[in-house]
This record gives C-alpha cells, sequence and structure tokens, in this order.
C-alpha cells in the first residue's frame, strides 16, 4: 500500500497564530483515510506566528520529536530542559510519568516545523528532553537518523519507542532507497521540494503512508528534503 496524503486532503486547524495540517485523524480533526501506521498516531505540520506559541502544558506517556522547518522554536520544561532549536534541527522527548512544557517562536519569522508523536513501548519512565544539530550537509544523498529507539542508531537523539525518525537532503535528479523490514510501517513527508515516491509525485509537504512494501526509492525533481518516520 502506497497512500498519498497531499496537503489539500489534509484536516487543518487555524487559530490565527497557529495553522496546522494533521496527516493523521486526530480528536476534532478526524479523516477516517487517515488512519495512524503502528505507533506513529501524529504528524503535524505546524505554522506558529513570531511571538507566540503553545502555553505551558502537559503530556504522559508519549514520545514527540520535533522537526524545524523553518524559522526558531524555544522549548522550556519543568524538569530543567530549555533551548532554542533552529532550521533543520531536532528535537525529542519521552514524556513519560509526566511533564510540562511550552514551545514558542521566539524569532521574527513564522515558525514551520513537523512535530511526531509515537506511542511509547514502556509506561511511565522517567521524562527526558534533547536537542541536536544536524547539519544538513550532513545528509546530503543520505539518510541521517535524527532519533531512534533502535540501540544500534547511537549518533540519533534516543526516544523510548520502537522507531526512527531520519532525514536527507536530495539533490536534483538524485535518489535514495529504503529498506523496510517486515511488519514495518513508513510514512515520508516533504519539507521542501518535488519528489517521486516509487513513481508517486508529492510536492512539498505532501505525505505518503507506506505499508507492505519492502522498498521504496525516492527521486528528487529539483533539491528536495525529506522526513521518514519508520515505526512499528
Amino acid at each position: 500500500m502506497l497512500q498519498i496524503r497531499n496537503l489539500d486532503s489534509l484536516a487543518s486547524s487555524d487559530l490565527t497564530w497557529l495553522k496546522a495540517k494533521h496527516h493523521f485523524a486526530l480528536d476534532g480533526y478526524n479523516n477516517a483515510a487517515h488512519a495512524p501506521l503502528g505507533s506513529l498516531i501524529v504528524l503535524n505540520d505546524d505554522e506558529v506566528a513570531p511571538g507566540t506559541g503553545f502555553p505551558m502544558h502537559g503530556h504522559r506517556d508519549m514520545e514527540i520529536v520535533t522537526y524545524v522547518r523553518e524559522g526558531l522554536l524555544e522549548h522550556v520544561d519543568n524538569s530543567g530542559g530549555r533551548g532554542q532549536i533552529s532550521a533543520g534541527n531536532v528535537q525529542a522527548f519521552s514524556a513519560g510519568s509526566g511533564i510540562r512544557h511550552s514551545e514558542t517562536n521566539p524569532g521574527s519569522v513564522p515558525l514551520k516545523l513537523f512535530q511526531i508523536w509515537l506511542r511509547p513501548r514502556r509506561l511511565g519512565i522517567a521524562p527526558r528532553w534533547s536537542t541536536k544539530p544536524f547539519p544538513k550537509a550532513e545528509r546530503a544523498n543520505r539518510w541521517i537518523v535524527l532519533a531512534s529507539g533502535m540501540p544500534d542508531d547511537k549518533q540519533a537523539i534516543a526516544i523510548e519507542a520502537d522507531a526512527r525518525v531520519l532525514g536527507a537532503t536530495i539533490s536534483s535528479g538524485q535518489s535514495l532507497d529504503y529498506q523496510i523490514g517486515g511488519s514495518r510501517y513508513v510514512y515520508l513527508v516533504v519539507a521542501r521540494g518535488t519528489v517521486l515516491v516509487n513513481g508517486l509525485r508529492l510536492d512539498a509537504r505532501d505525505g505518503i503512508a507506506v505499508k507492505d512494501v519492502s522498498k521504496i526509492i525516492v527521486a528528487a525533481i529539483g533539491d528536495a528534503e525529506v522526513v521518514l518516520v519508520d515505526a512499528v
């Protein structure tokens, strides 16, 4: 199964300060055709206006990975975590037994990001937060694991889920393969540019759900930037 979820088909919300597109059915933004993929239950495409953001609020027992596409994200939480994440970089946290945090845009331009929620494999763990820079030059025409619950992915931010989040920039005319293990799911979203996934066209901010497929080939039409989630 290869199911394109193009931008126009996504449920959306507009709170003036926040404009969001929902790649998966979520609360009041349900779209039955856009079901979760295993432990992957949320991928939101958010735009946050300058000087605004999500005030202090809580989460439990969820793994949350944020990929900043444009602008600057400021994170503050009640465990002492604090940091600013710029475009192309990633933050991840395990909400575990409970964490409260805020996410705001301290800059003068809109903050654009993908936020990914994964069900954890263990409940009630101690909360933790981390961020890490991933220079785009390091992922030129190759996959880089950004966040992962796999023991071999030692350079990635650790998450408590049987999943990994990868990123790549692909030069015009180049392509990348990705092998998919049995019983696993993949969701790919385009951060920038246009790609073909097994021959199917995706433009910027489109996504594609992959199930019961052993390999995808991602070919760039013009320079492109993609994020891929591999989950069970």
